[in-house]
């Protein structure tokens, strides 16, 4: 019998941490976690604070090369995997035209190449009740200036969730879309966005702990959205209903 795991991508810090803590409570029948970042060293911290067996893989999922590792492993262990959580992502401050194109490139590969050819990937190996999280974002819901390209990989998650889970209805395989506002983690000083714009000064924050668990019940609940705090779940009706021309003038970073 195959042995019943979870992946989480982007798990050393962060939102992808707090899935990581909170797996093991929320899904009992998961024998062992497959922990997938970059930095082996916080992996294999975390890894030691868990109450399950982890694995800890490293590695960057924009190269080609350890993607087909993470393949070769699936291929060799042939798990069932219970539950897929789509973490990893990133995202940079600043107007197109003055980006570094290596920054541009990098959101692109891991929010939307990276995303998709992991749950292609990993698909073949979840044999019905599984669980997809693929963390968006409230960016998702209309362009943000100076952060277009990042609001822009966000859109496609959400699009991507949503066209996944019809796709996979008749398999019992489940995908909801975690449209969260911002945290205070690690992502606003990689992206240079800590001190550097008036609206994320203004916004509220969202608890990565309670996003985590809110998004398990979510997926646990078949949901096909998740937007914690109630100013958010505002902004996503509003974005709906309002011509984008405006709701884009509202919502510059």
């Amino acid at each position: 019998m195959s042995m019943r795991i979870a992946i989480v991508t982007g798990a050393s810090s962060g939102l992808g941490k707090e899935f990581s803590l909170q797996l093991a409570e929320n899904f009992p029948d998961v024998e062992c976690v497959w922990l997938v970042a970059r930095r082996k060293a916080l992996l294999d911290e975390l890894a030691g604070q868990l109450s399950l067996p982890a694995v800890c893989v490293p590695l960057d999922l924009t190269d080609e090369a350890d993607l087909g590792s993470l393949s070769r492993k699936l291929k060799d262990e042939a798990p069932d995997v219970r539950v897929l959580v789509n973490c990893a992502g990133c995202g940079y401050l600043g107007n197109v035209a003055e980006s570094d194109p290596k920054l541009l490139a990098r959101m692109t590969d891991l929010n939307i190449r990276a995303l998709t050819l992991v749950t292609n990937t990993v698909l073949p190996y979840m044999r019905g009740e599984g669980r997809i999280i693929n963390v968006s974002s409230i960016a998702s819901f209309c362009p943000n200036a100076r952060m277009t390209v990042y609001s822009s990989t966000k859109a496609y998650v959400s699009s991507f969730s949503l066209g996944l889970r019809e796709e996979l209805r008749e398999r019992n395989i489940s995908v909801t879309a975690v449209c969260s506002g911002p945290m205070d983690t690690e992502f606003l000083d990689i992206g240079e966005i800590r001190g550097n714009s008036k609206m994320f000064k203004t916004l509220p924050y969202c608890d990565p702990k309670k996003v985590a668990a809110g998004s398990y019940a979510a997926a646990k609940a078949d949901r096909a959205f998740y937007t914690p705090r109630a100013f958010f779940k505002l902004y996503r009706f509003l974005a709906k209903i309002l011509p984008s021309t405006i709701v884009v003038k509202l919502a510059k970073t």
